[in-house]
């Protein structure tokens, strides 16, 4: 993505992409389509020493960045795991451990951080809802006061990694605000029905909290406080989906290219055909912008820039408009062979097009982006 990288971000770029081709070959990833738990936990607790689950976590706490740029580094990560269409909760374990190491107590960084770290334990945030309260942002899940702690009552849907995870970050409404509650999986009153995705690796699950009651301890951060720190964590999700996704564009248009230079018709590779050549410029002109705009949503992040809202939200309705257009695209110059479980391409067309679904849709950024521009235009006036 970032066209300046340091030699520090270059190692880490490469090894890990050597890493994901010795371990997460596309051989890999069709064997684990009926895998329980979508991953490899030998695999993945390789992956956590190479940085993996480390990046967005504090020095203090065990993680640290190669650059300085803790975002930006991540953002490289993740762009890497899309052009692999690599197995792993790799988002979900970045958002807790980020939230752990900002909001956390020392309790709860000692019971799930340090696993986190070392990836033997996996943990998920908590935050969408099913219908009818599916809306971004929408939060119906309720955490009433009761016995010194709270009872949560309500639902979450889709929830990465939800029945692979030790833990579980909540965001609930209490009677003031949000809140969130790092709430143990295996709690009294949480049942996990698994859910079927469209991604061969990734695993999801429906989360049904009757009653659960947990002690004030559980809290993350402050109570009714942490309307900003969900933003926040939306933002850093947003930022890491943007660049995965981008990651799974550039591999489909490479394969795609390959593909129409080797496909030979009328005694002419296809890629000399003119019409063709207007279509792949128009998809290389959307993987370029799409990467620009990811990369400067995560600088705008990393910066923490009062318009980092602003630029997650532009990135993500670009993406999710031009990263199905183009995996599509893909798909259509393949010809019959295109729609075929054994082509490789469909790997990377899964990984958009689920991406396109998650943390608010296209429509809903856009309405998230003109709500910012009228805001400032109001404020300003």
């Amino acid at each position: 993505m970032e066209l300046r990288l340091t030699s520090d971000q270059e190692l880490f770029a490469e090894s890990t992409r050597k890493f994901m081709e010795d371990k997460c070959s596309v051989t890999d990833l069709r064997a684990l389509r009926d895998d329980p738990d979508g991953f490899v936990p030998d695999v993945w607790r390789q992956g956590a020493e190479l940085g993996w689950t480390s990046l967005l976590v504090s020095e203090e706490d065990g993680g640290g960045s190669f650059s300085g740029a803790p975002v930006k580094d991540a953002a490289l990560l993740a762009y890497e795991f899309g052009r692999q269409a690599a197995a792993g909760p790799f988002l979900p374990a970045n958002l807790v451990g980020a939230a752990l190491s900002r909001w956390g107590t020392d309790e709860q960084k000692a019971e799930v951080l340090s696993g986190l770290l070392d990836g033997s334990v996996v943990a998920s945030w908590a935050w969408a809802e099913p219908r009818p309260h599916d809306r971004l942002g929408e939060v119906a899940l309720t955490a009433t006061p009761a016995d010194g702690g709270y009872r949560l009552s309500g639902a979450k849907s889709p929830v990465e990694a939800g029945g692979q995870s030790s833990h579980l970050l909540v965001t609930a409404r209490t009677p003031g605000g949000l809140t969130n509650f790092l709430v143990p999986r295996d709690s009294s009153g949480v049942s996990v029905t698994p859910m079927k995705g469209l991604d061969l690796t990734r695993r999801w699950a429906r989360i049904d909290f009757d009653g659960v009651t947990v002690p004030a301890s559980a809290v993350v951060g402050e109570v009714d406080g942490a309307e900003p720190n969900v933003e926040e964590l939306l933002q850093l999700a947003l930022v890491l989906q943007s660049a995965e996704v981008t990651g799974a564009m550039s591999r489909c248009l490479e394969i795609t290219v390959e593909w129409a230079f080797n496909r030979y018709t009328f005694g002419r590779p296809l890629a000399s055909y003119q019409a063709l050549k207007h279509r792949f410029a128009d998809m290389r002109s959307w993987l370029e912008a799409g990467e620009a705009i990811a990369d400067e949503a995560a600088d705008r992040v990393q910066e923490q820039s009062p318009r980092a809202g602003e630029y997650v939200s532009a990135a993500k309705a670009f993406l999710g408009v031009y990263g199905p257009e183009l995996a599509h695209d893909c798909v259509q110059m393949h010809g019959g062979i295109g729609t075929t479980y054994e082509l490789d391409l469909h790997l990377y067309l899964r990984r958009v097009i689920l991406g396109n679904r998650l943390y608010g849709t296209v429509s809903e950024h856009r309405q998230r982006l003109t709500n910012i521009l009228e805001q400032r235009e109001t404020t300003h006036a």
